[in-house]
């Protein structure tokens, strides 16, 4: 297991795409969309926090449960707690409506971290994945500067951060690193996911 990093799940978030529903608990392959995510991170991470402003309905699952220091909404912000409270110098964070993350992809890119990192993140055709990446404790500092300016989204501050841009094609667990990064944030995605998991097509 990772003394260097500690795990951290995102579990916030408004879910209006969903009525108010909470995301982690949608079943996908039979299984809540959060138990994958944790069985993903079991075994890779000595500690593992949960970000939530609601810890009343998270208990069912072995982690710390942590909540946001600034009273906003976002994943930013649920980044910035979970380095906050983690007693790592990196954290590993995942959202949790990520059914199909690979625990190989999560190994690999953590064996990427080198101790002048700020970032490790992987790249794909699509783009960064900031919700599948490892931040320093020194992403701090430049984080809460944004969060005091309102601007939330996480890619801001890399420019003054050292980033370790990983490629898909380098991550190991090959039978689905582009699916290891869907994230369900649409009830049509929802319903594409459960497809995937039930034998249809990516």
């Amino acid at each position: 297991m990772s003394t260097l990093c500690s795990g951290v799940v995102l579990a916030g978030g408004e879910n209006t795409r969903f009525s108010g529903q909470r995301k982690a608990f949608f079943r996908v392959g039979g299984k809540r969309m959060l138990d994958h995510v944790m069985a993903a991170l079991d075994g890779v991470f000595d500690d593992i926090l949960l970000v939530t402003n609601e810890p009343e309905r998270y208990l069912d699952w072995d982690a710390t449960i942590v909540t946001d220091v600034y009273p906003v909404r976002s994943s930013l912000t649920g980044i910035h707690a979970g380095l906050r409270f983690a007693d790592t110098p990196f954290v590993f964070v995942l959202s949790c409506d990520m059914p199909f993350v690979r625990k190989e992809v999560i190994q690999e890119l953590v064996h990427r971290i080198e101790p002048g990192d700020d970032v490790v993140i992987p790249e794909t055709e699509k783009g960064l994945e900031p919700l599948c990446a490892a931040y320093s404790q020194r992403c701090i500092a430049p984080f809460e500067a944004q969060l005091k300016r309102g601007e939330m989204q996480i890619g801001r501050a890399f420019a003054r951060l050292s980033v370790r841009r990983v490629p898909e094609r380098e991550l190991h667990g090959s039978g689905g690193p582009i699916r290891s990064f869907v994230n369900v944030n649409t009830p049509e995605e929802l319903a594409s996911a459960r497809e995937v998991a039930d034998g249809g097509n990516p």
